[in-house]
């Protein structure tokens, strides 16, 4: 049993993954939904990883959480780095809809905490995943992201938060209770699912170039130069850190 959780888990500088495929991955999620208890998700990409080597908190709420997926190609090159094989890069994107369409099949209502100051609101995010899944029933409130602590009533066993990390996961950790099956945060999901952002085509998804595709869409500068510092983070100082790390 333990030389089988060695292969299952994995820590990449300090923070745990789960190396499941994609159906491995989907089971998991839809126990989660029968255990009467919270479960948190988390996609870990290589600007997660960097960010909980400064922050102790969220590297603590990531290695607590109930599942995290890799999200990200950078993070099957860190496998590789320490010899292992990454069995699923997951985006978070996509899981998001997998989980919605067993929503749909279980008839389990949504809830949205969506970001005051985002691309998408709430209202146009809820029509967005209605054009797709029209038997939804979904409910949300719009925050401010750097809110931590907020608790609100939530009868739905779903919530996802599109905050961007760290603060959807610590917004979500403290949002703790049995009504709530499932939680996870986002990002920038809700602005594809709303295609206020494009996606990069499947091609460059899978061969790891979503980054590149991200710097040529238009949008304004201090969107702009957030997305060239993450980036920067991902495709050239996490590969740098995970190299020079034993």
């Amino acid at each position: 049993m333990e030389e089988l959780n060695k292969n299952i888990k994995k820590e990449i500088l300090g923070v745990r993954i789960d190396n499941l495929d994609r159906f491995e991955i989907l089971d998991k999620i839809k126990f989660f939904l029968t255990e009467p208890k919270f479960h948190q998700i988390a996609t870990i990409n290589p600007e997660f990883i960097l960010e909980a080597q400064k922050n102790l908190n969220f590297r603590n709420i990531l290695n607590s959480c109930d599942l995290n997926v890799a999200d990200g190609v950078g993070i099957k090159l860190a496998f590789w780095r320490f010899g292992k094989n990454l069995k699923c890069r997951l985006a978070g994107a996509d899981l998001m809809l997998e989980i919605l369409k067993i929503a749909q099949t279980q008839k389990l209502s949504v809830f949205l905490a969506v970001n005051k100051n985002g691309l998408s609101t709430f209202e146009e995010t809820k029509e967005a995943i209605l054009k797709i899944y029209p038997d939804l029933t979904i409910e949300g409130i719009t925050l401010e992201k750097n809110v931590s602590c907020f608790m609100f009533h939530v009868s739905c066993p779903i919530v996802f938060c599109n905050f961007g990390a760290p603060n959807q996961e610590l917004f979500i950790n403290s949002q703790k209770c049995d009504m709530i099956r499932l939680a996870m945060g986002v990002g920038g999901s809700f602005d594809f699912i709303t295609k206020k952002v494009r996606r990069a085509p499947k091609f460059m998804q899978f061969i790891g170039l979503e980054w590149l595709w991200r710097i040529f869409q238009p949008q304004k500068w201090k969107f702009k130069k957030e997305r060239l510092r993450r980036i920067f983070q991902a495709v050239i100082f996490f590969p740098i850190k995970i190299t020079i790390n034993k």
